[in-house]
């Protein structure tokens, strides 16, 4: 996609204009459609069904007992699997917790996201030639580690970008305003890619700011800002590729907002229902970002019933090998959860160690 500024500098935040190409009913503005062939959109609808499925099966594995808590991420595979397409092999992406869309789409192995899930330290451990870092638990942190990666690539001379994935949330979190004033001081090659699926846990996105748009915070940062319908596969590929390529080419950092909607709770530990109504859920589902990019393909003759059929045969294959292979592992080592910090233990963790290591002797006789 040329640097045409068609995106970035041509939609306004502070007026909450949206960049949408793809409609919930299947309708495509052509005119804005990224150049995506047909058999593009074949893997593209590939990703986000296989995420999907990968999504499904962790929730069960909760509820039977097999992982411990899960984060769920359906509605949110367009943003996802939308942004990561547009990267190349030796971009890094950032993820928080919920980002294993992203994170499959750009190499990281399917058994390596289910040995995570399993509780095991090496799902931590991505492959050498996959650039994605672990999965990230606190809130609003990895922002920080993306800029630093792109910090390193500039001063490298690498044509590198970094991502950085984060929620609604972590944009009130004091990390944000260091790494995005870091970014733009330092013209850096990094993208921070903010999925607002509106909700951090339960606190609804318009408690957390009175602005119109998150995105519209990159003004202050110098920065482009733009505000996408993160459920249009077709907006999430195609402003992610233009703010890869003005990073790439010395233009320095872009903040995406992709308006999306997270259609289970925040984790397994939470209910919803005592945050949110029903009527606002079933209206998202409707706008569910599959159906829309699955509509669209009818249209152009490249997608069937039988066709959608093998797809979800051979991920959900693909799944049961994975968690088969995850679930063969050793049981994971209580004392992991303290090695890997300091190279010799502080006095407090030692301490702590030594209770873990009690309780579970008390839970064994």
């Amino acid at each position: 996609m040329a640097l045409n500024a068609r995106f970035l500098d041509r939609y306004d935040p502070l007026k909450g204009e949206m960049v949408q190409i793809l409609t919930p009913d299947g309708a495509c503005d052509e005119a804005l459609r990224p150049d995506l062939s047909s058999d593009d959109l074949r893997v593209v609808f590939r990703h986000m069904v296989r995420a999907r499925l990968v999504d499904r099966k962790g929730f069960s594995l909760q509820r039977q007992g097999r992982i411990g808590t899960y984060a769920p991420f359906e509605g949110q595979e367009a943003a996802q699997v939308g942004s990561a397409h547009a990267l190349r092999k030796e971009d890094w992406i950032v993820p928080s917790y919920r980002e294993a869309a992203a994170a499959l789409v750009h190499g990281v192995p399917l058994t390596q996201v289910f040995t995570y899930l399993v509780g095991s330290e090496e799902g931590n451990r991505m492959p050498d030639d996959v650039r994605c870092l672990p999965y990230c638990i606190v809130v609003g942190s990895q922002p920080m580690h993306a800029v630093g990666l792109a910090w390193a690539a500039k001063m490298r001379r690498e044509p590198s970008v970094a991502v950085a994935y984060f929620g609604d949330g972590a944009t009130s979190e004091g990390d944000m305003h260091e790494a995005m004033n870091f970014a733009s001081v330092f013209q850096v090659p990094c993208i921070f890619f903010c999925q607002n699926n509106q909700f951090a846990i339960s606190l609804n996105r318009r408690s957390q700011s009175a602005g119109k748009t998150l995105a519209q915070r990159a003004i202050g940062y110098g920065m482009p800002g733009v505000l996408i319908d993160g459920n249009d596969l077709f907006a999430a590929y195609a402003v992610t590729s233009e703010a890869v390529q003005r990073a790439r080419t010395g233009g320095g950092p872009s903040f995406i907002e992709a308006l999306t909607y997270r259609i289970g709770a925040h984790t397994t530990s939470d209910d919803p229902t005592r945050y949110r109504e029903d009527q606002e859920v079933n209206e998202w589902k409707k706008k569910d970002p599959i159906d829309r990019l699955r509509r669209y393909m009818g249209v152009l003759g490249i997608w069937s019933e039988t066709w959608e059929k093998g797809v979800r045969e051979e991920a959900s294959a693909e799944i049961e090998a994975a968690v088969e292979a995850a679930e063969a592992l050793p049981p994971p080592n209580p004392d992991d959860i303290f090695r890997y910090m300091f190279a010799e233990l502080t006095p407090q963790l030692s301490e702590q160690r030594e209770m873990l290591r009690e309780m579970l002797r008390n839970e064994k006789r």
